[in-house]
């Protein structure tokens, strides 16, 4: 009898080793259908997400009126304020006194996403000069309208327009006059470049089927100057326009 009994104790000791992780993972969830109950399926939300068994699962979602609990108030606070600073966008640009090419990211904002912020990296090569240079910008756009061609895939952007700001980095390059220069001997900066350009886009934007990183691809082009030609422009009347006038053309990505 004694041995049955510690045979029974080992199978029920078995049997409780092998239900406890059934129950860890499914013992923490309950379901309750009450008599008013209309939908025959429940699906679990944790964490602001739904997950459900396979894609293309529901033909419809029905969402439940339940206010957000204390915590989950400040978390979507938090996570809304911290999204703000993902970017929206890349950028590739060639030329535009920035450097031979310049890549960076940045933000759309506005009721219709006519501002942009951008900041880019840029590489100029050492050309004549004894090694090759890093510019950092900083790039404001303003984008005033977008038109849909016809019924296709593209639109148009008839005007941009924006200003930036532009350093180089070498110790060859002052903001300051250095000491070795009488007061007010150049009477600039050669170290910081203040620009200003105007330009046109053409926006194709990518069928949902094929997206694979962004939504939109966008072609540009931009005619751009700084504030050291503009001076020379006024100042010296034998000028042309190639002389103080900078093209530059250029890719967008717009991620969302």
């Amino acid at each position: 009898m004694n041995e049955k009994w510690s045979i029974f104790k080992k199978l029920l000791l078995l049997f409780g080793m092998l239900t406890i992780p059934f129950y860890s993972v499914f013992g923490q969830v309950s379901f309750y259908v009450g008599p008013q109950q209309k939908h025959d399926t429940i699906f679990i939300v944790k964490h602001d997400t739904l997950w459900l068994e396979r894609p293309g699962a529901l033909d419809s979602v029905y969402v439940a009126d339940v206010s957000p609990s204390k915590y989950d108030r400040p978390v979507r606070r938090y996570r809304k304020r911290w999204a703000v600073l993902i970017p929206t966008h890349s950028k590739l640009q060639f030329a535009g006194n920035m450097g031979l090419v310049s890549l960076g990211m940045g933000w759309d904002y506005g009721k219709r996403n006519q501002w942009e912020t951008d900041f880019l990296v840029g590489y100029l090569p050492k050309y004549d000069s004894d090694r090759a240079k890093v510019t950092f910008t900083l790039k404001q756009n303003y984008i005033p309208w977008s038109l849909r061609i016809s019924e296709s895939d593209f639109d148009f952007e008839p005007l941009t327009c924006g200003m930036y700001l532009n350093t180089i980095f070498g110790d060859e390059f002052w903001v300051n006059e250095p000491d070795r220069y009488p007061d007010g001997y150049y009477g600039f900066s050669s170290k910081v470049r203040i620009h200003i350009f105007l330009g046109q886009r053409f926006t194709y934007n990518v069928n949902p089927k094929y997206r694979i990183t962004a939504k939109q691809v966008t072609l540009f082009y931009e005619i751009s100057t700084c504030d050291l030609y503009l001076v020379s422009a006024f100042t010296n009347r034998y000028l042309k326009p190639r002389d103080y006038l900078s093209l530059s053309f250029g890719v967008k990505f717009q991620f969302f």
